[in-house]
């Protein structure tokens, strides 16, 4: 990214923090299921909230640990005076592919699946591997577009017997403009550049995580075009800098940027960074969304790693590997 585009980023940052007010969520969410992942505390447990609020008749909080799920589901009840019936934990470890396919085959079975808020994700500096391939990306690219592909055959079922759109909102960030993707243009494959910790650079990891997964849900929008009522919008959205616990891991650099921003008043609570969040899923959602990325909860401009002949390039080769890396892990999977 260039210094122009950087200041470019760092002023709609600004304006987005300091000038737009998110508007409190009044759509009725009545007979709906919105499942609700990383729902135990901060930004998700704050979504979650506001869906039973609206009056989701089931509420799923999906949690690594049912004990600190089930506490939040107390906050919950407790707050919003709704029926202990319209709650419910379920175990998901997005670091995990055994519990991300027992959790999307659990949601098969639910008589209907309006939306989901897939919130959970992480943000470190510090390496480590899981299933293979290292953390960050782990989680927040691979992990994350697992579960979307499972959850989208059930999504559009339910679509289809009640007449209304699913939507499905991935927590992006507008930090994935500053992502630096020149070393996986190089030959060989981007999993392995991944993976190759001598070669790593971890500061950069959480923004490359990001707009990767961009890339696939762009990909996946494709697959899956609007055509009726049956089909489900896929959107990327960013809640903007809010008080979060997103930095519970030693986050280094990132960290202490973002921190910096998140100075005074600029942030968002947590109150309001749900409300973010519950607006990217609502049941008038514009179809312009689908394959979007959504700021300030309106579609925004893809930006120049994205549109530009070296994004595309990159979109198709990460895609190309990483759709066959799902067909691995659950065959059928990328099959919609």
């Amino acid at each position: 990214m260039s210094a122009s585009e950087k200041m470019g980023w760092m002023g709609g940052l600004l304006r987005s923090q300091l000038l737009v007010k998110i508007p409190y969520p009044t759509c009725d969410l009545a007979g709906q299921t919105v499942i609700v992942t990383g729902s135990n505390t901060g930004l998700g447990l704050e979504a979650a909230r506001h869906v039973a609020r609206l009056g989701a008749s089931k509420v799923i909080l999906a949690v690594r640990t049912v004990s600190k799920g089930e506490a939040a589901a107390e906050n919950i009840l407790k707050s919003c005076k709704v029926p202990k019936s319209n709650i419910e934990v379920w175990q998901l470890d997005m670091s995990n592919t055994a519990s991300i396919k027992a959790f999307s085959d659990r949601a098969s079975k639910l008589k209907r699946l309006d939306a989901a808020i897939l919130n959970a994700g992480i943000l470190t500096e510090n390496w480590e591997v899981l299933n293979s391939m290292e953390s960050t990306i782990a989680v927040n690219a691979v992990g994350t577009m697992l579960l979307t592909t499972l959850l989208l055959p059930t999504l559009r079922q339910s679509a289809a017997k009640t007449g209304l759109r699913g939507r499905l909102s991935i927590v992006g960030s507008d930090i994935m403009y500053m992502a630096d993707t020149h070393e996986l243009l190089t030959e060989g494959t981007i999993m392995e550049k991944i993976n190759d910790q001598a070669q790593s650079q971890m500061a950069q990891r959480y923004p490359l995580s990001k707009v990767l997964l961009f890339y696939s849900v762009q990909e996946l929008a494709r697959r899956v075009p609007l055509t009726d009522k049956s089909v489900v919008i896929l959107s990327v959205m960013t809640l903007g800098a809010c008080k979060s616990d997103l930095f519970r891991d030693d986050a280094g650099l990132i960290k202490r940027m973002v921190m910096g921003v998140m100075i005074g008043s600029m942030a968002r609570t947590t109150e309001v960074g749900g409300r973010t969040l519950v607006l990217s899923v609502v049941p008038d959602l514009p179809a312009e969304a689908h394959g979007r990325f959504l700021m300030d909860t309106k579609v925004a401009k893809n930006g120049n790693n994205v549109d530009s002949p070296a994004g595309h390039e990159l979109a198709e080769k990460w895609n190309n590997e990483l759709f066959a890396h799902l067909e691995k892990l659950s065959p059928g999977c990328t099959q919609l």
